[in-house]
């Protein structure tokens, strides 16, 4: 049933604002917002939604906004301690995790252990946690609803499916970025201007870079084995350039269904937020005949070895995964301040997932966490800072 009131993380950024968006055209309720430190925008956010929470992880910035939002009925909290309490209020109906980065998997896990379902939109939850997270949802019978493009496709796909032995292998589509079609030897030089030119979508920054990399489909392949409990064999990445088809289910009987819209984020955060109803949105009608060709091809995995890296790690497993996401995470942005070359940025990653010790143990956050900030210190010390 369609929840009504929603907390919602990282409400400031692209998925955040759509989310919104959503929340407007339905009239549902919002009890909590949280950021990163987008004083402004937070506070036109909460004089219009009026939760009675809200948090900013940068302290500083949290100061400032109870100074703008001191004449309403507002809680301002900051830190990790806020993200965390934003995510698990007991009104709250369902948590939108929209956070960037790995600051997103902490309050995932407190939306868990309050029992509230989760419409996941922060990669890094799954990529970095994903057995220790999925492991808590079951226990706490938690529903976590994917936001991703890709991954709600997917989702959408497998309603009245009967069962995991009917699905024979997922298709994740990829728009290829603004370097589709490039060889390797010409993204030596590429700039962040360049890279972060995305053809379809409008993203920040980060995940726009990733986009570039082909490292956010790598993300989605790791991300999709843990939604879906599907063998990293068994989930293939074709190349679409127009980002109409978002994602499609081969079944045993070699039929394949896809599920298909304009590239417009609030389909899929409205379906997460209904689901299983469906509701009237504010995106514009597909129309295949204006598009008039779909095209398909393979990734080039030498000018783009991000989804490989991934896939290694994921055979990996234990914390391979977290060291790949953190050190990617660095890379992206000592790339974006201009302080390491496009190229170094898939390399790094996978040097340090590559580093980590396989290991059967069961994940911890705190293990997940020493992965993380090992594979960061390591991403520095290969750049020379």
């Amino acid at each position: 049933m369609m929840k009504h009131t929603l907390s919602v993380l990282g409400s400031t950024g692209s998925i955040g604002t759509q989310t919104l968006d959503v929340v407007r055209n339905l009239g549902l309720s919002v009890c909590a917002l949280a950021a990163r430190g987008n004083v402004r925008l937070l506070e036109e956010q909460i004089r219009e939604f009026k939760p009675r929470f809200a948090a900013v992880f940068d302290p500083e910035a949290a100061k400032r906004l109870r100074l703008a939002v001191r004449d309403l009925d507002v809680t301002v909290a900051e830190g990790m301690d806020g993200l965390c309490e934003a995510a698990s209020l007991d009104e709250a109906e369902l948590v939108c995790n929209s956070v960037v980065g790995m600051v997103g998997l902490e309050p995932t896990l407190a939306a868990v252990e309050a029992g509230k379902d989760i419409a996941l939109a922060n990669k890094e939850t799954l990529v970095a946690g994903g057995a220790l997270v999925t492991a808590r949802a079951a226990e706490r019978g938690v529903r976590l609803y994917p936001v991703d493009s890709e991954h709600s496709a997917i989702f959408q796909c497998l309603q009245g499916s009967p069962g995991e032995k009917a699905v024979s292998r997922l298709i994740l589509t990829a728009s290829g970025g603004p370097f589709f079609g490039k060889k390797r030897a010409e993204l030596v030089n590429v700039t962040p201007e360049q890279a972060l030119r995305h053809p379809n979508w409008s993203m920040g920054a980060k995940i726009t870079i990733d986009s570039a990399t082909m490292m956010n489909k790598g993300l989605e392949v790791i991300e999709a084995s843990w939604l879906f409990g599907m063998e990293p064999e068994r989930i293939d990445v074709v190349i679409h350039r127009e980002s109409v088809i978002h994602s499609l289910v081969e079944y045993v009987d070699n039929s394949v269904l896809a599920q298909l819209g304009v590239p417009d984020m609030r389909i899929p955060i409205q379906y997460a937020v209904t689901y299983p109803e469906r509701y009237p949105s504010p995106v514009r009608r597909l129309s295949l005949a204006d598009w008039g060709t779909l095209t398909f091809c393979p990734p080039d995995p030498e000018a783009f070895p991000a989804i490989g890296a991934a896939r290694e790690a994921l055979g990996r497993g234990g914390l391979a995964p977290a060291a790949l996401n953190g050190a990617n995470e660095a890379a992206v942005g000592l790339f974006l301040e201009g302080k390491l070359p496009f190229l170094r940025i898939a390399e790094l990653a996978a040097e340090a997932a590559a580093a980590q010790p396989q290991s059967k143990e069961p994940l911890t956050l705190s293990a997940i966490l020493d992965a993380d900030k090992a594979a960061r210190e390591y991403v520095l010390s290969r750049a020379g800072l």
